[in-house]
């Protein structure tokens, strides 16, 4: 027989079928004719998969949609110079966990191709309204439906007035039209085009339908001397955008709560051009202050000089010197929660040279170091203002527990996060670490021993922990 049609099948076998055919990179009609081929052939039926029953009040779209829990997205490529960013999207969401199909509108195969899009995918690409093995069973209606989210990268001029008028002539805008979840619109044009009236108008419409959009950048367009509002937002923008419409809103338990956090080393002049520092990085501090405000914490972080990015809604107070951040850190207060990770320098020049030292024939000069205060043991005694929970770092090279038991004592914080830094553990600079959380019980000391991690890995544990020790301690 040249064609299937199979009619009144209950919606468990359809999305059985459907999520089979997808699986395999074929339309259900040629997946029927398998599993039919199997059956004759004696292989074992097919049994029905978990989401061939109904779904249960109150799972999330993803669930519905995906039993293993993995989001999924339709990307729809349209036709600009920009849609070779639309193969890094591809990419990009794969590296976060999402599955994407895509489909590619007429133009948008001048750009790239259907290879390209199924090989970075995994999973075949649709192209035509009226292919006859996706549209045995609606496939613009499937592909709107069995996901969880749209985005269109790029998202021409053309298509966003499609979409804002209902036009439904190809099959990028049936999907378009006939969806039922959240868009995400990247949109990428000329300048002129994205300043037309017409345009502004369509996104305008857009934005009142609820459609979401990210972008256009500022920048060089790909005409000659051309530039202006207009350029794709980059992919891993564009990922970040679609991941926080996917994911649910993460806790923040630290909502409602101050946290200060210093970072980074401190430089101790010794004349205007020469100093005393260290090699801290300021990443495992910058790393906390970025989980404590994704945690929904009002986050300061004061930091020497180091070459990092400000963590974003954090507020960040640069210093240069050990008295500079001590002063920056007692403003700041008060506090529910300070956290000491910067390696601030034990010691200074006593009497600063007010001009560069020279080399004389007096020999080497003599550098008297006066030592520099303590920021943790200053603010851990303090008999007021002083936060409910102190946290210190041990960066160590040699008997990393003993001295932080003895540091903890000493310096009358709460807890002591100790961590090798010595050359060969790489954690000076570099992007891991191996840390030991020790925290006090009246004389007894507890100590965490975690396994290697990211920095970024560590701030969240940290950050986790502390959460439950504010919520367990208000």
């Amino acid at each position: 027989m040249a064609s299937l049609t199979i009619r009144k099948l209950d919606d468990g076998i359809k999305s059985y079928l459907r999520l089979r055919s997808a699986k395999n990179g074929r339309s259900v009609e040629e997946e029927v004719r398998v599993i039919l081929r199997e059956y004759c052939e004696g292989s074992p039926a097919p049994t029905a998969s978990p989401a061939s029953s109904p779904a249960p009040a109150g799972r999330t779209a993803i669930e519905r949609n995906n039993p293993a829990g993995q989001a999924s997205v339709t990307l729809i490529i349209g036709g600009g110079i920009a849609a070779f960013k639309s193969l890094e999207l591809i990419r990009r969401l794969k590296e976060r966990h999402v599955d994407v199909r895509c489909v590619l509108t007429k133009a948008a195969q001048q750009f790239v191709t259907p290879l390209s899009a199924s090989a970075l995918s995994h999973e075949r690409v649709y192209m035509d309204l009226f292919d006859p093995g996706s549209e045995f069973d609606a496939g613009h209606i499937r592909l709107a439906r069995e996901c969880d989210l749209i985005v269109v990268a790029p998202a021409t001029a053309d298509l966003m007035a499609k979409m804002a008028n209902g036009h439904a002539d190809d099959l990028a805008s049936a999907i378009l039209l006939a969806a039922d979840r959240p868009i995400l619109l990247a949109p990428a044009m000329n300048p002129l085009m994205w300043n037309n009236a017409a345009t502004r108008r369509n996104v305008m419409q857009l934005r009142r339908d609820g459609v979401q959009m990210i972008g256009p950048n500022a920048g060089e367009m790909a005409e000659s001397n051309e530039a202006g509002v207009g350029r794709m937002s980059e992919a891993v923008e564009i990922a970040a955008a679609a991941i926080d419409i996917l994911r649910p809103p993460r806790p923040r338990p630290l909502a409602g709560k101050r946290v200060l956090i210093t970072a980074g080393p401190t430089h101790e002049a010794i004349d205007p051009v020469r100093y005393i520092a260290n090699r801290s990085s300021g990443k495992q501090g910058f790393a906390i202050a970025a989980a404590a405000q994704a945690a929904g914490a009002d986050v300061t972080l004061v930091t020497g000089p180091v070459e990092l990015r400000d963590p974003g809604g954090v507020t960040v107070i640069r210093v240069e010197s050990a008295r500079d951040m001590l002063h920056r850190v007692e403003a700041a207060l008060p506090a529910d929660v300070a956290i000491f990770a910067a390696a601030v320098a034990d010691w200074r020049v006593a009497n600063e040279g007010e001009q560069k030292l020279k080399k004389t024939s007096a020999g080497t000069p003599q550098l008297a170091l006066v030592e520099n205060p303590d920021i943790l043991a200053t603010i851990s005694k303090l008999t007021d203002k002083r936060p409910p929970l102190v946290i210190g770092f041990a960066a160590e090279t040699e008997h990393l527990i003993d001295n932080a038991k003895a540091k903890i004592a000493r310096k009358g914080c709460d807890w002591i996060v100790a961590n090798d830094v010595s050359p060969a553990s790489g954690v000076m600079g570099g992007d891991r670490n191996t840390v030991h959380l020790l925290t006090r019980d009246g004389e007894e000391f507890n100590v965490d021993s975690w396994p290697v991690m990211t920095k970024e890995q560590v701030a969240a544990e940290l950050v986790a922990k502390i959460a439950k020790a504010v919520e367990k301690n208000p």
